[in-house]
Formats: C-alpha cells, sequence, structure tokens
C-alpha cells in the first residue's frame, strides 16, 4: 500500500486511528492523507479537519462489443474490488469508529469532540475533529480491437 502524509501535519488522534485501522485492508492500493482549510483554532476551541482519500484494487472484466456497428472491439473495464459503501460497513464494526456522522455515495465524514485540559491550567479546550473520506479518481477504460 502506497501511504503519502506529506500534506498532513499529524494532528489528530482519531485521524491517526482510522489511518492504522484503513492499512490493514488488502483493497486499498493508495491512501492520501492531507490537512483541510477548514481547520481554525480560537478561545477555547480547536477545530481539526482532515481528508483521506482512497484508491482501491481494481479487476479486469472483459466486455464485447462493436464499435459503430462494424468494428468488433474488447473493452477491459477496471472494477474496483471495494467501495466506499464497503468501507462504510466494515469501519461501522469496528470498536471506537462505528457509523459516519454523514455519508453520501461519495463521502463518509465523522466528527469527534474531547475536552483536552492541559496539565498545570486550570482552564481547557474543545477539540472537534472532522475527518472526511473519500476515493480517489478510478482509471478510465481501456478499448483494445480484436
Amino acid at each position: 500500500m502506497e501511504i503519502d502524509t506529506s500534506g498532513w501535519s499529524g494532528d489528530g488522534d482519531f485521524t491517526t486511528e482510522l489511518l492504522e485501522i484503513l492499512k490493514g485492508f488488502d483493497e486499498i492500493v493508495a491512501l492520501k492523507v492531507e490537512d483541510a482549510p477548514a481547520s481554525r483554532a480560537g478561545t477555547g476551541f480547536n477545530f481539526l479537519a482532515n481528508e483521506i482519500f482512497l484508491a482501491f484494487a481494481t479487476e479486469s472484466r472483459v466486455v464485447r462489443g462493436r464499435w459503430l456497428g462494424l468494428v468488433p472491439v474488447t473493452r477491459s473495464l477496471p472494477v474496483p474490488r471495494l467501495t466506499l459503501a464497503d468501507v462504510e460497513a466494515r469501519l461501522t464494526l469496528i470498536d471506537g469508529v462505528g457509523p459516519p456522522d454523514y455519508s453520501d455515495e461519495g463521502m463518509l465524514q465523522y466528527l469527534r469532540t474531547q475536552r483536552i485540559v492541559p496539565p498545570y491550567q486550570t482552564r481547557g479546550y474543545k477539540l472537534v475533529e472532522m475527518v472526511r473520506i473519500y476515493t480517489a479518481a478510478a482509471p478510465r477504460p481501456t478499448m483494445t480491437d480484436r
């Protein structure tokens, strides 16, 4: 698995936990983590936003047809071995992760909050961590003449 964390600051305990879990999925061939521009801090709170992009392993499926009704053509279509809905189903079953707070056909979103009280301070702050999981673009189908 190819993992790219060059665009990520490394902040976020939940993001780190998700990365360790996703590394165990054999069907994921590439994983990229980035800090989202929505991250900010204010008085009494920190908001972290991270994005995870997944690329899935594919299997080729051969489809035969005719081009312009005349020329026989064989098309090799890449079919992903895993979908975002499958990732959602697997993550839902894991303790500590559970179902996403929001999901649609192109994204999973998790929100986690925790209260952080540093040592020797009377006031702490609230940490809100948002993690969005997307799929990377699929390769385009190829066409060969037979």
